[in-house]
């Protein structure tokens, strides 16, 4: 059984951006994927292909990302360009 192909993310799409603030948000409190995994209880991988634009958080998750970074969620839903 062959791997599934690689989806393209691109910058325009909901999981692209999302993953970019989450980055952006978590290196301007300082903290590392690991840290931000300890902090919320989701592993490791699954902030990371958040943070690649693979995957999207459901509703909870947002709210335990945003709790640990002390920020609101929806800083991390809004488009950082507007």
């Amino acid at each position: 059984m062959s791997a599934r192909p690689r989806k393209e993310v691109t910058p325009d799409t909901y999981s692209a951006r999302f993953g970019a603030r989450l980055k952006e948000l978590r290196e301007k409190k300082k903290l590392t994927v690991e840290e931000l995994s300890k902090l919320t209880g989701i592993p490791n991988p699954t902030l990371y292909r958040w943070e690649n634009g693979d995957r999207c958080p459901v509703n909870e998750q947002v709210f335990l990302v945003a709790s640990a970074l002390k920020i609101k969620p929806s800083k991390l839903l809004e488009d950082p360009k507007k």
